[in-house]
């Protein structure tokens, strides 16, 4: 086996639709009601297995009825699941979220068992982890898990992607293991303090991440685009204007997307044109992982 392993959360979104998002301390009376698979781990495999890279999953479900419709989903996708554990004393992760007339959303996120995935959890897929080409790991799972599947990238050789989502202060050895970051304009913010709006303003940021010691680094920068820098080679890559209904799981798919772009062989000015393309087709549709498009739409 070779492909994408994806290490990460998954929950059960529970979406609601309104004109706007409430003040504190307000009740409004909603629209429509959804209830999808998401959870940043499993939206990323669904991204990358549906854009054709052969992909592998480890994460933590509870053992209830969330856990088990989102394995029975997540076999429908092809991918490998050999190494998600059921948890019997946490329940599976929940988002809810709100989504405005806009299509901007607010979420808060219940972790569950996504709490409990482990570094022992980790080092017990062994033989994924070998047979893996490329990772792509998130911040929905402990930090301490997050540093062991740095080492284990490091020992084994492998291209580590880290979506520093959602947004965290990270030790500076996490840096030094990265094949590639990939915050969006708040995230990269967040880790170099400075306000990232522009390309010129990425830049300065990318070179504050490569200075750390991550090899590339890809800043998401919503209906812009995205900005790549690997200290050498720049560029900004455009991404399709299209009429938003739901950004929930955009982020995801751009990575998962650029995952498989990348295991599939593509350079990194197409992996990440078919990937903000695919971000793109997902804003026209509702929820996360049923938004994501399949390797058909993306005229690749």
């Amino acid at each position: 086996m070779s492909g994408v392993l994806v290490i990460g959360s998954s929950n059960t979104d529970m979406v609601v639709k309104t004109m706007r998002f409430p003040s504190p301390g307000e009740t409004l009376l909603g629209g429509e009601f959804f209830m999808f698979s998401g959870g940043k781990g499993a939206n990323q495999a669904v991204a990358a297995a549906r854009a054709g890279a052969e992909t592998s999953l480890i994460c933590r479900v509870g053992d209830d009825i969330f856990g088990l419709r989102t394995l029975s989903e997540l076999q429908k996708e092809g991918i490998h699941l050999e190494w998600v554990r059921k948890d019997q004393s946490r329940p599976s992760g929940i988002a809810l979220i709100v989504v405005s007339h806009s299509g901007e959303n607010e979420i808060v996120v219940a972790s569950g068992a996504n709490e409990a995935l482990s570094v022992d959890d980790i080092l017990a897929a062994e033989r994924v982890l070998a047979a893996s080409e490329l990772w792509l790991t998130q911040l929905e799972i402990p930090l301490e898990t997050v540093r062991s599947i740095c080492v284990q990238a490091r020992l084994l050789e492998k291209k580590l992607i880290l979506n520093p989502a959602p947004a965290r202060e990270l030790p500076g050895e996490i840096y030094e293991q990265l094949f590639l970051i990939t915050p969006n304009e708040t995230e990269a913010e967040l880790l170099t303090g400075i306000p990232v709006d522009g390309p010129a303003s990425a830049d300065a940021a990318a070179e504050i991440l490569l200075g750390r010691g991550v090899r590339h680094v890809i800043i998401t920068m919503g209906s812009e685009g995205a900005f790549f820098s690997d200290g050498i080679n720049k560029m900004m890559v455009p991404a399709p204007l299209v009429q938003t209904v739901d950004t929930t799981g955009a982020g995801d798919t751009f990575n998962g997307v650029l995952a498989s772009q990348l295991i599939l062989g593509k350079n990194w000015e197409d992996a990440i044109r078919i990937a903000c393309r695919a971000a793109s087709v997902s804003v026209t549709r509702m929820g996360a992982q049923s938004s994501m498009p399949y390797r058909s739409e993306l005229g690749e």
